[in-house]
């Protein structure tokens, strides 16, 4: 309350004490821009006692901020000056990529023998003393069952246990092959029954081939490749590693394939491609077939691609995949340029094998092409001797039978040196002399089918003189025919020639008629073939079997025949000794006698040289002989050299005909 001499805007000591009710913050603001306005002088009034009361003064929400002109808001707005400086960076090495330190952890190797091997051998107690109350034969019988139990106990044969293929990373493949049983109580199951006990050698055999993606088993003849392969295909399939099974195999043997796998697995369905091409391919197609049986020549036909990519006639919808692939007889594929070894290699599968006795037979590249076959090699490869035996020795399972049936009977071989008859050496010698002559006079122009075809003619005249009809060795083979048929034995003999077989069943015939010669080559349909064997087998009376090399020499079961003649030679010892091993094979009781009749000063007898020669290198590679870095085929120098042809010199004097030593 304002007094006399006061302003109303004076406040007494007690009023400012008193603390004002809080404001809108506006309201400060509207009293500052009062404050800063001029004061305007009052009019004059006078003094008038007033009651006392409270004034309101209406303060704006909104009110304006005046800027005062010192240039600072304007700078405010000016966007700020930048300047770019350049610093130059230091080089620095590049730190190599970290890689995480894995923890190594310890391994330990065990290796747990067989079973019986945990056994301590049981030492022999002192017999005791007989009992007076037991009598002498009660005593030797309770002995030879104490003995029988002690021999059960000591002796227990060897198991064969799967092992993992080289190479198998996997945990769980090593284990599939650990975990599985032996394979001796793996096939005694009642599910799997054998019809004969295996040996020892062809568990392993079996063991070997069920593990292996690519494989060449490579036994000798007689050892039962037929048998381990097929016991092989009946493991996979059993364990679903395979569905699928193609097996290749030539012609003739398809009856003994057949026969086999009846034997030895009868449960398993067995396809045989055969007749017309619509038939066929309409087989090709039938669904549920689990093992294809076809030969090479259909098989040729019918997988081919051609070189145009053409589909095949049994080409399916995603191609003629199989699971295992099986080449009986795999020297076909041995030119690794033929239509043959490229069909072969074109067929899609998961696994390949390889069945011959005969990896090589004239060239290592035979060898290189069964190898490519299997995809151990890339294409075109070219190794040498050293490799091709490091090849084998990793790729490759050979037995032979001094090796592992040491109890079967032996092979005698005989080389039988035998004269020419008179007229036999005078046709001989006109047809030699004649032909080094025509020879002679062509000079350079001669190439080696020339030689070869002097060579047949004169290997023919060592088999019968055609012009007189003599001929030393079928002098030979009668007389020892005689022998043959009065004591009831069997006896086969292999010759190049059907004519030649032919011509030596005639004189045999009329010679002794009592042996009652069979014949069995090309020529015979293949539907009497079946009963020829069978009949050379059952009739006590069918004493001698003529057989050709092509068409005899592979696939057949004669181990009931004690005597083998090689009538003429072939070119390499391979095919002779898959002759030999017809008769001298698994199931042969008796010896088996092998007679080579030989020629004495003919080109027989040179031939008989080289094939030597080539037996040793053959054995270089897939033996424990030392290598050798000859050729295995007889090259052109060879062919020249079985004869001595020369002509005239330009210097003067003669030089020899045929190719020089590289």
């Amino acid at each position: 309350m304002a007094g006399p001499g006061r302003r109303p805007g004076d406040a007494s000591e007690t009023e400012r004490n008193v603390p004002r009710p809080a404001t809108h913050p506006g309201a400060d603001a509207a009293r500052l821009a009062r404050m800063s306005e001029p004061a305007i002088p009052a009019p004059e009034t006078r003094s008038v006692r007033l009651a006392p009361r409270f004034g309101v003064t209406p303060l704006p929400l909104t009110p304006s901020v005046g800027q005062h002109a010192s240039g600072f808001n304007a700078s405010l707005t000016r966007p700020p000056a930048c300047e770019a400086v350049s610093l130059p960076l230091p080089m620095c090495e590049v730190a190599a990529k970290l890689r995480p330190d894995r923890l190594k952890v310890m391994c330990v190797k065990l290796t747990f023998p067989a079973g019986f091997e945990f056994i301590p051998p049981r030492e022999k107690a002192a017999k005791p003393p007989r009992p007076s109350a037991v009598l002498p034969d009660e005593t030797a019988a309770i002995e030879a069952a104490e003995g029988a139990i002690l021999d059960e106990v000591e002796v227990r044969p060897k198991r064969t246990r799967l092992k993992p293929p080289p190479g198998t990373l996997s945990l769980q493949d090593r284990l599939f092959y650990v975990l599985q049983p032996p394979l001796e109580d793996w096939l005694a199951g009642q599910e799997l029954v054998m019809p004969f006990e295996p040996f020892p050698y062809q568990y392993e055999g079996i063991a070997w081939l069920f593990s292996r993606d690519a494989a060449l088993l490579a036994d000798e003849m007689g050892l039962g490749k037929t048998m381990q392969t097929i016991t092989g295909m009946r493991l996979l399939l059993r364990s679903g590693q395979a569905r699928r099974v193609l097996l290749i195999c030539p012609k003739p043997l398809i009856p003994n394939w057949q026969r086999e796998f009846a034997l030895w697995a009868p449960e398993l369905p067995v396809t045989t491609i055969e007749g017309p091409t619509e038939k066929r391919k309409l087989l090709w197609d039938m669904p549920g077939v689990g093992i294809y049986l076809v030969n090479y020549e259909a098989a040729t036909r019918d997988l081919d691609r051609g070189e145009s990519g053409e589909e095949p006639t049994a080409r399916g919808p995603q191609g003629p995949a199989f699971d295992l692939l099986v080449l009986d007889e795999a020297q076909r594929i041995k030119n690794r340029d033929s239509r043959t070894a490229r069909v072969a290699r074109d067929i899609d599968c998961g696994r390949a094998w390889a069945l011959t006795g005969t990896p090589i037979e004239n060239r290592p590249d035979e060898l290189v092409s069964l190898f490519e076959f299997l995809q151990v090699v890339p294409p075109r490869a070219a190794p040498d001797l050293a490799q091709l035996r490091s090849l084998s020795e990793a790729n490759i399972l050979r037995r032979t039978k001094d090796l592992v049936m040491t109890d079967m009977p032996p092979r005698i071989d005989q080389d039988e040196l035998l004269e020419l008859t008179p007229g036999q050496q005078a046709a001989y010698h006109h047809a030699e002399k004649e032909g080094v002559v025509q020879l002679n006079e062509m000079g350079d122009t001669a190439t080696v089918q020339h030689v070869f075809e002097l060579v047949l003619r004169l290997k023919q005249i060592s088999n019968y003189d055609p012009a007189t009809g003599t001929s030393c060795k079928v002098d030979r083979l009668c007389a020892d025919m005689e022998e043959i048929a009065a004591s009831g034995g069997k006896a086969i003999l292999f010759s190049q020639w059907t004519k030649t077989i032919d011509w030596i069943d005639t004189r045999v015939r009329e010679a002794v008629p009592q042996s009652n010669p069979l014949i069995y080559h090309g020529g015979v349909p293949t539907k009497q073939r079946e009963p020829i064997l069978q009949r050379f087998k059952e009739d006590p009376r069918a004493n001698l079997l003529l057989m050709s090399y092509g068409t005899g020499a592979v696939g057949l079961n004669l181990q009931f025949a004690g005597y083998v003649y090689l009538y003429d030679r072939w070119w390499n010892p391979a095919v002779e000794d898959q002759a030999i091993n017809r008769a001298h094979r698994i199931g042969q009781k008796s010896q088996v006698l092998v007679k080579k009749f030989i020629c004495r000063d003919t080109v027989e007898e040179r031939i008989d040289r080289v094939l030597a020669e080539k037996r040793a290198l053959f054995q270089s590679i897939l033996g424990d002989a030392e290598q050798d870095a000859a050729a295995l085929s007889m090259n052109a120098q060879e062919i020249f050299g079985l004869f001595d042809m020369k002509a005239p010199a330009k210097t003067g004097g003669t030089r020899e005909i045929g190719p020089k030593a590289a």
